[in-house]
């Protein structure tokens, strides 16, 4: 009789054992991902200072297995003086970061981009608001700060770029800087109308889920 209840209660331990780490492995799962992102951009003239901008992108996350996140919005580009561009746009995001879980957003943004050469380098510093209304979930507004330092590696036989950026974010509704990415990549110019980016990007965010994130990604402009 004593034997048969120490094999019940060898059993009970065992299967809270293997449940605890279940859940620290699926806890685990939720904080990480790796993801695949392609953005599109699409800018069209209407003058010598202003264009209009149509943008898409598609993030594959779940470790590359699936779609996670689509969005598509448009704005315009102003160009103030030689440095200043200011390009007020919407965008409408869907998500799917877990199973069974979806969540909307329409974002009103406004970064203000300062760039500039400096020697053989390009510096840009893009300081951004966005107020974003989600479902389901509550209203917030962020700030965004994006310095990025490029430098030519093959400016003159392949036109390629070398550039390296990092962007933190602060959000009003914590109060908090919540947000850092890191960037390192490469930009092609294909001919004044085409360009494309390829780069990997580190973000650690410490109140999104998942918001640590390895991603590999690319970006393609197009100018009509």
């Amino acid at each position: 009789m004593l034997s048969t209840r120490r094999r019940s209660w060898f059993s009970i331990g065992l299967l809270l054992l293997l449940a605890s780490s279940a859940d620290a492995q699926s806890i685990s799962q939720v904080e990480t991902d790796t993801q695949q992102w392609n953005d599109v951009q699409f800018a069209v003239p209407l003058n010598d200072k202003i264009d209009f901008v149509l943008q898409g992108t598609i993030r594959f996350g779940r470790d590359i297995s699936r779609p996670v996140d689509e969005r598509l919005g448009f704005g315009f580009s102003f160009k103030i003086g030689k440095y200043l561009t200011v390009t007020p746009a919407y965008m409408h995001i869907a998500t799917q970061p877990f199973r069974n879980v979806k969540q909307f957003e329409n974002r009103l943004l406004l970064p203000i981009t300062f760039r500039f050469p400096l020697g053989k380098f390009r510096i840009s510093d893009r300081n951004g608001f966005e107020r974003r209304s989600r479902h389901p979930g509550v209203d917030s507004t962020r700030y965004r700060n994006k310095l990025q330092v490029e430098h030519p590696i093959a400016p003159n036989k392949y036109k390629l770029s070398l550039f390296v950026s990092d962007e933190v974010f602060y959000d009003w509704l914590v109060n908090a800087w919540v947000r850092n990415r890191a960037a390192v990549g490469v930009t092609k110019v294909f001919n004044k109308n085409l360009q494309g980016d390829l780069y990997y990007l580190r973000q650690n965010d410490s109140h999104s889920r998942p918001g640590d994130l390895h991603v590999i990604g690319t970006a393609l402009r197009v100018r009509w």
